[in-house]
């Protein structure tokens, strides 16, 4: 039997591949996230770019929006052991207008999920000045009011964007839900 009469079994590589490239992905991860594996990715993700010859700003955005999603996915999945080997989805793409798309998605409690959602809603209402302010006057805070993050990532992320900060909470079961977010450089 010639491997053109086998059955197919399983995913259709070729059809992915072709996904893939119609929709300008570069890189796609499905899975448990881990500090090792963001750093190889990472590292992956940057060669990547600097062989398309990208601007150094253009990387480092990108790296850096990377770097802050997936390191609040891992520790997020560790500060809940009962979701630590949930898989966590990651993207980076281009749009049409070749502008970088950094998406992630991420099993959460509901109501965690809540609290992001609408923290992410205040700062895509903000222009660029408000988000200034919003990141000086975070940078200030006393770290005793802080809860354990210096709650500026999102800020920086949202700053980096050509765009507001998209995001949304889509319902897993009574307790838990899946959250995405979408940062376009």
């Amino acid at each position: 039997m010639t491997m053109e009469s086998q059955p197919r079994q399983g995913l259709d590589i070729f059809a992915l591949r072709d996904l893939f490239n119609r929709e300008r992905i570069m890189l796609c991860f499905n899975g448990p996230v881990t500090a090792t594996l963001i750093e190889e990715i990472g590292t992956a993700l940057r060669n990547y770019m600097e062989k398309l010859a990208e601007s150094a700003s253009s990387v480092s955005d990108v790296f850096s929006v990377y770097i802050e999603i997936t390191q609040n996915i891992r520790r997020y999945a560790s500060s809940r052991p009962e979701l630590a080997l949930e898989s966590a989805h990651i993207l980076v793409s281009r749009n049409e207008e070749g502008r970088y798309i950094v998406s992630a998605g991420n099993v959460v409690e509901t109501a965690d999920g809540e609290v992001l959602r609408q923290r992410i809603a205040e700062l895509a209402a903000m222009d660029k000045v408000a988000l200034k302010a919003a990141f000086k006057e975070q940078i200030r805070r006393p770290r005793s009011e802080l809860e354990g993050s210096a709650g500026l990532g999102l800020i920086d992320m949202a700053r980096k964007a050509t765009h507001p900060l998209w995001c949304e909470l889509l319902p897993l079961d009574h307790r838990r839900a899946l959250f995405q977010l979408r940062v376009i450089l």
